[in-house]
């Protein structure tokens, strides 16, 4: 089914004669846009749309998600875990992979920070997540604003300032696996210098996580790779700053309001983690909770730090 439908498509999707439909529209009732004097409807919103009006009978309780922060790894956040003794366990398997345990239920929060390949990239994780049906409860909570480029070894012996320099110098890349948010902005950086991933020399297996990436450059497996400026310094590599990006929380509405959410969202409150965060040189911006299915703000929350 093709992402945008047609008015008759629409109508038979939902079952609904045309003329109900034009009053939903009228209304603004339902999502819609239109293109040249034709009304659309994406498939994504309308099934969100639907998932919102969802009667739940009385006596019917969702189970509860496991304990579980599921999608990509972030050292602050891991701290904040530890440290507010939330009771979550952290499974670092890349944001996509993170996306999908929580929509299956397989994760209480997920944390991601998706780039898109080319265009605007700024809300590339809002809008991942309103893509995403059976999200369509979720909302997103701004965790920090970090700091991504190139992981080196000390001293940067082969002088790599850009992706570029990776190409040209022959340098190995450390990649990361097809849906962790660093294999994507490595994509979108090789496309904005019109590069492709075979213009690389790429290490053998993909690492994990960023701090599997930072442990292959330092026993000298590769000579660099992207991940955070945090996981750099704490393998005593060099850095090379690309680009700043959101990381953020995704969990369900109800799930909020959990013990262990609520002792994460409690520390995240604190100075000791607002000063943990400028340790890791980590621009930290607690409590920004938008509707995944919107993009509306609804509680802005603390003043950031």
């Amino acid at each position: 089914m093709n992402e945008y439908l047609t008015t008759a498509e629409t109508a038979r999707y939902l079952r609904l004669g045309e003329r109900k439909l034009y009053e939903l529209v009228a209304q603004g009732r339902i999502p819609c846009t239109k293109a040249t004097g034709k009304w659309l409807f994406p498939k994504s919103a309308l099934d969100r749309w639907l998932a919102a009006g969802l009667l739940v009978p009385d006596g019917l309780v969702a189970s509860p998600a496991p304990a579980i922060v599921a999608g990509s790894h972030d050292p602050l956040l891991e701290w904040a875990l530890r440290e507010s003794g939330s009771g979550l366990a952290l499974l670092a398997e890349g944001s996509e992979a993170g996306l999908r345990r929580l929509a299956a239920g397989e994760a209480m929060v997920a944390g991601i920070h998706l780039h898109r390949i080319e265009g605007e990239d700024a809300d590339a994780n809002l809008q991942a997540v309103a893509s995403e049906s059976a999200l369509a409860d979720a909302v997103l909570i701004a965790w920090a604003r970090r700091e991504q480029g190139l992981v080196l070894a000390p001293g940067n012996p082969l002088k790599v300032k850009t992706i570029a320099d990776v190409a040209k110098r022959g340098a190995r890349m450390a990649e990361r696996q097809a849906g962790a948010g660093a294999q994507a902005l490595l994509l979108r950086l090789l496309r904005a210098a019109k590069l492709e991933l075979s213009d690389l020399k790429r290490a053998s297996a993909p690492a994990r996580t960023g701090d599997d990436l930072a442990l292959a450059v330092r026993e000298g497996r590769a000579d660099c790779g992207i991940a955070t400026r945090a996981v750099a310094a704490t393998r005593g590599l060099e850095f090379v700053s690309l680009a700043w990006e959101r990381f953020d929380l995704v969990l369900r509405r109800r799930d909020y309001f959990e013990p262990g959410p609520q002792a994460l969202f409690k520390l995240a409150r604190s100075p000791e983690l607002a000063s943990r965060a400028v340790a890791g040189q980590t621009s930290f911006r607690p409590g920004v909770w938008k509707n995944a299915a919107s993009g509306i703000c609804e509680w802005n929350g603390p003043p950031r730090t």
